[in-house]
């Protein structure tokens, strides 16, 4: 099991000074980074169902191509995570979190690799690069959250950043041998199990 560098681990101490909550954290505050940090998260996976569901046949590619690339920066999370381990700062004594977690490696930040996976690869998709753009602002308040209530340092946020990009420049590059195939399969299915929501008008075909 690999550690930081000494050097990164001041970086991280230093930006975390700066960016976690103190002792005296108004309600306010606290309240808008639970909310950021716990449920932001699902702006993702929604936009991806709704696009599905409500745009034609001909955009879904680059919603598949989203959750495919959220789902390998997840798991290229896991790989780092298997060889480095970053205690969160509240496991080392730098005060409590204000948000539960378990103590386990917090590099990368899962919560917003999901997110910027997402937002990278819609950017990359001109008829969805508003929907991406949206997700990654959205990001940067997440970001804020999880460092300020004390389960991430600054670093985490970078790694997922660069584990999302990673994630989505790959899965765009592979996007025709190995996405476009699936998705004639994938539409009959989606037609066959959404059949009753299509027929209402509830869904597009």
């Amino acid at each position: 099991m690999l550690h930081l560098p000494a050097v990164w681990n001041d970086i991280n101490l230093g930006l975390y000074s700066h960016w976690a909550a103190s002792g005296d954290a108004g309600a306010g505050r606290v309240d808008a980074a639970l909310f950021f940090a716990e449920f932001a998260i699902y702006a993702a996976p929604l936009l991806l169902v709704w696009g599905w569901l409500r745009r034609p046949e001909s955009q879904r590619l680059p919603l598949l191509q989203a959750a495919v690339a959220a789902l390998l920066a997840l798991g290229l999370n896991q790989i780092v995570g298997l060889m480095i381990f970053e205690p969160r700062p509240f496991a080392v004594g730098l005060g409590p979190a204000l948000l539960a977690h378990a103590t386990d490696s917090g590099l990368p930040s899962d919560h917003l690799t999901v997110m910027w996976a997402v937002a990278f690869s819609l950017l990359l998709t001109p008829a969805w690069r508003p929907a991406g753009l949206a997700l990654a602002l959205i990001g940067l308040p997440m970001a804020w959250a999880r460092v300020y209530l004390g389960v991430h340092w600054p670093l985490d946020m970078a790694a997922a950043a660069l584990s999302a990009l990673v994630a989505a420049l790959a899965v765009h590059a592979a996007r025709g041998l190995l996405l476009q195939p699936a998705m004639p399969m994938l539409g009959r299915l989606y037609r066959k199990l959404f059949a009753p929501a299509i027929r209402h008008g509830w869904a597009l075909r």
